[in-house]
């Protein structure tokens, strides 16, 4: 009797437990759940990876970690804004400025806000990154120097680059080269040369590296912080930057941007994790094991993967969009873009 009532409490424990994960979130007091883009979590020993369960460990609260790309993170926080589900929201530029404008982020100010440069009232900078591009260094004996080269036949259905309005570092791109180009006309002209060599659309960047890394491409793009991660698992991958018409390798910061999310079922634990990932403790790993630059000004790294970071962007200039600008010009951009590619 004892065994068949052991028998029957799990099955009603299993019972509760899935009733539990179909309403979601909002119902469980002891979790927190963040939305986030591609990137922090690559790999095993990750940094959202340590983090999260260092969180758990000193506070007791589970985290639930959902990911998709910049724009498709932001876009499942619109769909559900009647009944929120996120607590937290860290996606890059300019969709963290499309998500407060949008009323689905509301005000906190983390513990950290002094030692923090950027951000507002909605959302703050998490992990300082940039935008460049990747090549496969088995099949290219060099990068290639310039925009130009990337025009060439030999890479007819070797690039391809994410989606610009779906993703941050698709969107990157698409900002960078209209940069590069000294202006919309020009950016776009050069877009639709491209096209020729580019494989088509792709939702998430991320999911690009192993393919360059196999060689399927030879050329995507991608960011800093998560391809400088990915190298230990895709050896074939190298970081580049290509100069425009005027000879200047430039990018600019990317960073990954975290906010709390309007009407958050757990917005108590939603602002503790906030916390805990702005920590000095937190912040001070960013670098050795996430391969990015800290968000605090007052965490200084002298780590051997800060430096390689900064070598690596030796002799690439770094220019500041104005992201309020870009997101009111982005509908437009993007329409600009798909006539030009055909997409």
């Amino acid at each position: 009797m004892k065994s068949r009532n052991l028998t029957l409490i799990a099955a009603f424990a299993a019972l509760l437990s899935g009733s539990a994960a179909l309403v979601g979130p909002a119902m469980a007091d002891g979790v927190v759940t963040i939305y986030s883009a591609d990137g922090l979590h690559d790999g095993n020993g990750s940094w959202y990876e340590t983090e999260f369960a260092a969180f758990t460990k000193a506070t007791g609260i589970k985290v639930q970690y959902i990911e998709a790309g910049s724009g498709g993170v932001v876009e499942r926080v619109a769909k559900e804004k009647s009944n929120p589900q996120a607590d937290v929201l860290v996606t890059l530029p300019p969709f963290i400025q499309r998500a407060a404008a949008d009323g689905l982020l509301q005000d906190y100010k983390p513990e950290a806000a002094a030692q923090i440069d950027g951000g507002t009232d909605k959302y703050r900078p998490l992990v300082n990154n940039y935008m460049n591009f990747i090549y496969n260094s088995a099949a290219l004996s060099e990068a290639p120097k310039t925009y130009d080269d990337l025009l060439d036949p030999k890479f007819k259905h070797k690039i391809q680059y994410s989606t610009p309005g779906q993703a941050g570092d698709g969107t990157a791109v698409m900002l960078q080269i209209i940069h590069a180009f000294g202006g919309e006309d020009a950016g776009f002209g050069f877009m639709k040369k491209l096209q020729d060599n580019n494989v088509g659309p792709s939702a998430s960047t991320g999911k690009l590296t192993a393919l360059v890394n196999k060689g399927e491409l030879h050329v995507a793009n991608g960011d800093l912080q998560m391809n400088m991660s990915q190298m230990a698992d895709n050896p074939n991958i190298k970081v580049f930057w290509p100069a425009g018409p005027d000879g200047t390798r430039s990018t600019f910061a990317l960073p990954y941007e975290i906010g709390l999310v309007t009407g958050a079922p757990n917005a108590d634990n939603g602002k503790k994790l906030i916390d805990f990932l702005l920590s000095k403790e937190a912040q001070s790993t960013v670098s050795s094991v996430a391969l990015g630059m800290p968000a605090r000004s007052d965490v200084k790294p002298t780590d051997a993967n800060f430096s390689k970071l900064e070598e690596t962007m030796k002799g690439v200039t770094v220019w500041s969009p104005n992201w309020d600008e870009a997101l009111k010009k982005l509908p437009d951009y993007v329409k600009k873009w798909n006539e030009a590619t055909g997409s």
